[in-house]
């Protein structure tokens, strides 16, 4: 007898610190009330804690990931589309691994470094019209600050193996045609920019001004660059001071080509 009542009171003593009830004559203990919802707070509490951890890597992940398609951008302006994977791994300071990961081909990346690159060039663009009020003052501003994005990169890609219609890269596309002409028709409009030329022009110049000779560091010539583009530029106000050969190149011209 003396051992049942000390069996029950030791039930009852659990059930106050763990919030169990023990059951009459049996010695056994059911969860009250106290007792889930002691759980409920305790799983709550270490949801966000489990949450926490579980975004760190997420956030690696995508670092890593933005690391490896600058570091692509950056080499396929110096050595075009070609360059070996396991060089763009190395630029980017990640392994081989964490490379195809993200990216399982050279098309998968290449796609990502082309949407990457026109979708920057294109906020470009708008930021020029936004900050500028003399349009031709917009258009310098914007054809340096996409020097800056490495708009040569897509020069290459015109012949790239990835998927040119993919329907993200035409929106991308359009995006940044439609933003270059606008600044385009605003300086002509203004009288500011000579009117033998259009989009195309303005873009092709882009593509070869920025890239660098074969053989010589994309870092070296970036000094280079904007000396270059400017001398563009300034050949584009007007009044025109010679008469160009040729045809203006139009957006049709360079998707024929």
């Amino acid at each position: 007898m003396r051992v049942a009542v000390e069996t029950v009171a030791q039930g009852a003593a659990r059930a106050a610190v763990t919030g169990n009830t023990a059951q009459p004559g049996t010695g056994s203990v059911t969860p009250t009330g106290t007792g889930r919802v002691a759980e409920a707070a305790a799983g709550k509490s270490a949801a966000p804690a489990a949450s926490c951890r579980a975004a760190r890597p997420r956030a690696d992940a995508l670092r890593n990931r933005e690391r490896i398609v600058s570091a692509a951008r950056e080499l396929f302006v110096e050595f075009g589309p070609d360059v070996a994977l396991d060089d763009v791994a190395r630029r980017a300071g990640v392994g081989n691994a964490t490379l195809y990961r993200n990216f399982p081909d050279r098309a998968a990346l290449t796609h990502e470094v082309v949407l990457a690159v026109t979708s920057r060039t294109t906020l470009r663009a708008e930021e020029a019209v936004a900050a500028e009020s003399d349009p031709f003052a917009a258009l310098s501003r914007f054809v340096h600050a996409a020097a800056d994005e490495r708009i040569g990169a897509l020069c290459p890609m015109i012949s790239g193996v990835f998927d040119k219609d993919h329907p993200d890269l035409l929106a991308e596309r359009d995006r940044l045609e439609e933003a270059v002409a606008g600044l385009v028709s605003r300086a002509q409009s203004a009288g500011r920019l000579r009117t033998d030329i259009a989009v195309g022009d303005v873009l092709v110049a882009l593509s070869q001004l920025t890239r660098p000779l074969p053989g010589i560091a994309c870092q070296g010539i970036d000094r280079f660059t904007h000396r270059h583009l400017q001398l563009f530029l300034d050949g584009l106000e007007t009044p025109a001071r010679s008469e160009l050969p040729g045809s203006a190149a139009t957006l049709e011209d360079l998707r024929r080509s």
